[in-house]
């Protein structure tokens, strides 16, 4: 791989920056590869996958000792765990060292797709908290909202905003992430195409954008609330300077986080303001190039957190709820309503934010979709199948790998069985989805859209 050499002089007064081992590292070629563990499906990392360590910033993530073919591993399709890039699980200290996990929040991920970070709060936040993972592309918005419902999490709303279409709830969140589009050379090693694209004249852009988008969100953060600022740039014009920017236009202090020394990461300050920010170098660490700052909002509420709304929720009649509850485990904790002729499980805390945010956004998800119901009879819905509210109310056939990888590719399996009707199709014990059995067949109902295409 070859840096480009204009690239090199911009980063040259960058903090921690070191241009001989920096350059050897990304000329090696060596790839990382690493995962995070869902720990509402497993415990432990699934066997066939070997672990190298693990990361040390990371409650769940390991490094693989080789990558294997995700694709064929149906664990991965199951949503039991999410390949993702070992500096950007950094995320979890900057959310454990500034927020008070064990109360009730409402999270906003707003530039969430793929879901990496997403899936990471939605492992980290409270059961009665409340996260939305907003993508403001189309398509990218639609792959954001399959790996959610894959992970499983019933108090996630996917939403497909521009950031500014947020200036309509004000004071209403407790933590922001903006992991914000930037220049991308932390992932030059990861993608040598990518340095083709750099340029200076581009990374002014990014630092443009990024001011745009924090000035379009920083109204819905409450006060006392947190913002948390990301890149995968090396870039000062895009991660320091930036902090200072924020300093001086909002009323937000700097949260300094405590990382120990032997993980390699760089800790910086802004030139102005002394903001505290973490960079993270492939030649200091096992891991690609990454920016974090963290930041506390002050002054006082100035709207009430209770704020209602004149929509009302369409929930179920007493016998369409009958029909329901006995597909969930805990179905007193949910309430049922119809959307778009689908029956969703929402967690009952939350009731008065979906209303609120149907008021203000564009969804692509929200809870958990159960179902249809036709003629008082439920027709129960993937996501349903594998979000880890499924009762044991339909029976289960376990499939071997050569069968699961078939039901993948939705494509014809045969199940030898005395089950007839909907049944729970599962590899390892974890629910891979649904499969109706009929007199000599079975019909596969795994989402077209998410089958495997390789054969």
């Amino acid at each position: 791989m070859q840096l480009p050499p204009s690239f090199i002089t911009s980063i040259q007064n960058a903090p921690g920056f070191d241009e001989a081992p920096f350059v050897a590292t990304h000329v090696s070629g060596q790839q990382l590869v690493s995962v995070r563990i869902n720990p509402a499906k497993i415990d432990t990392l699934p066997q066939g996958l070997e672990i190298e360590g693990k990361i040390p910033w990371s409650s769940y993530g390991y490094y693989l000792k080789e990558r294997p073919s995700f694709t064929l591993d149906p664990l991965f399709h199951a949503g039991t765990y999410y390949v993702q890039e070992p500096s950007s699980m950094f995320l979890e200290q900057a959310v454990r060292q500034s927020c008070d996990l064990g109360k009730p929040m409402r999270v906003l991920d707003l530039c969430a797709a793929p879901g990496g970070k997403s899936t990471l709060l939605q492992s980290l936040i409270s059961a009665d908290s409340l996260l939305v993972s907003n993508e403001i592309i189309k398509n990218r918005a639609t792959i954001l909202a399959e790996n959610m419902s894959k992970w499983g999490g019933a108090n996630v709303i996917v939403t497909n905003n521009e950031p500014a279409h947020f200036k309509r709830l004000p004071e209403f969140f407790d933590l922001i992430v903006v992991d914000a589009p930037c220049s991308g050379s932390g992932l030059f090693r990861k993608d040598p195409e990518a340095t083709k694209e750099w340029s200076l004249q581009n990374v002014q852009l990014c630092n443009e954008r990024q001011q745009k988008i924090l000035s379009e969100v920083i109204d819905c953060l409450k006060p006392g609330g947190v913002l948390v600022y990301a890149t995968c740039s090396f870039s000062t014009a895009e991660n320091e300077d930036i902090l200072d920017w924020t300093a001086d236009e909002f009323p937000l202090h700097s949260l300094p986080l405590t990382v120990q020394e032997d993980w390699g990461i760089v800790t910086t300050l802004s030139t102005k303001h002394q903001n505290s920010g973490y960079r993270f170098y492939p030649d200091k660490l096992k891991g690609e190039g990454f920016f974090l700052a963290v930041f506390k909002k002050e002054g006082e509420l100035q709207f009430s957190r209770a704020a209602k709304t004149k929509n009302k929720l369409s929930v179920l009649n007493q016998q369409e709820t009958q029909v329901v509850e006995p597909y969930l485990k805990d179905a007193a904790q949910y309430v049922f309503t119809k959307w778009k002729e689908e029956i969703l499980a929402l967690p009952a805390t939350m009731v008065e934010e979906f209303l609120l945010l149907q008021a203000a956004l564009y969804f692509k998800k929200a809870g958990v979709k159960i179902g249809e119901l036709i003629r008082n009879t439920l027709v129960p819905q993937h996501e349903w199948a594998v979000s880890g509210l499924a009762s044991d109310v339909l029976p289960v056939v376990e499939l071997n790998l050569p069968a699961a990888l078939q039901y993948l590719r939705k494509k014809d399996i045969e199940i030898i069985s005395d089950v007839r009707g909907w049944a729970m199709v599962s590899y390892n014990n974890i629910p891979l989805g649904l499969v109706k059995i009929l007199a000599g067949r079975s019909n596969n109902y795994y989402p077209r859209d998410w089958r495997i295409l390789n054969m």
